[in-house]
């Protein structure tokens, strides 16, 4: 974690920290570190008890009314809000960095950090871009299948997705699409979010130093997401319940790569 570089150009009050290039190895402590944080104050059944009756809801919400063929890509997409969610996460971790004591009500001294007006931009920000992948997610259905009776039902969406070229195009396309969504959502906010909750900062400083770490490290970054999509799938595939462990898992390691990338 040598081959450090610094900021240049920064106007005064707003003082961009130092990048660091990180390795593999990097990234499989951070995991570590962050495995040992949820051990040491395990939150699973908070977001047992959060995940489940919003997915329900969601999910009897788009049920109806036409708003089936939208299901998917809302679920998948909420994943672009996770950052902003695992702010708990982080404040838990930065305090048992410093051997604080926690508790679950660690989790809520974010909404008390001074950056706090930063920190809301950047959530509007996500939530943004949230709402323009549910648009382009819509475009690409109407783009393919289109509306009609097999987006009235999940079975009939799933036998027309994988049993017509125009499913498998919407198939292709619309993970093609929101891959690059992903991939937009990471270099934003890879260290952005836990740098505000660490050195209360400007939102562009935060973005601007998430962009430069991703620049500084692309190889390690692209594991990084490659990473958080396959924890994130093998969460999701029994009945959603390991999201329960994976996402604050990766909540923990988050912070713990932040701190590996940036120092002041």
């Amino acid at each position: 974690m040598a081959d450090v570089i610094v900021g240049h150009g920064v106007a005064p009050g707003d003082v961009s920290p130092t990048i660091r290039r990180i390795t593999v190895a990097d990234l499989r402590e951070a995991l570590a570190r962050g495995w040992q944080d949820f051990r040491a104050m395990p939150t699973q059944i908070v977001f047992l008890g959060l995940l489940y009756p919003i997915v329900g809801f969601i999910a009897a919400r788009f049920a109806t009314g036409g708003l089936l063929p939208l299901l998917f890509p809302l679920l998948a997409g909420l994943s672009l809000m996770g950052p902003l969610v695992a702010l708990g996460l982080y404040e838990i971790s930065r305090r048992r960095e410093r051997g604080e004591p926690v508790s679950l009500l660690t989790a809520f001294a974010a909404l008390r950090s001074p950056a706090l007006g930063s920190i809301l931009v950047l959530g509007a920000m996500l939530f943004a871009i949230f709402l323009a992948w549910l648009v382009s997610a819509r475009l690409i259905w109407l783009a393919t299948l289109g509306d009609g009776p097999h987006g009235e039902t999940i079975g009939a969406l799933l036998g027309a997705a994988l049993s017509s070229p125009e499913g498998w195009r919407l198939i292709l396309i619309g993970n093609g699409v929101g891959f690059l969504y992903a991939v937009l959502v990471l270099s934003l906010t890879v260290v952005s979010f836990p740098l505000l909750l660490d050195r209360p900062t400007y939102p562009w400083t935060a973005v601007r130093t998430s962009l430069a770490a991703v620049a500084r490290n692309p190889v390690p970054m692209i594991l990084w997401g490659l990473t958080v999509a396959v924890l994130l799938v093998l969460g999701a595939l029994p009945l959603l319940i390991g999201l329960a462990v994976v996402l604050p898992i990766l909540g923990h390691a988050t912070w713990h790569l932040y701190r590996r990338v940036v120092a002041w």
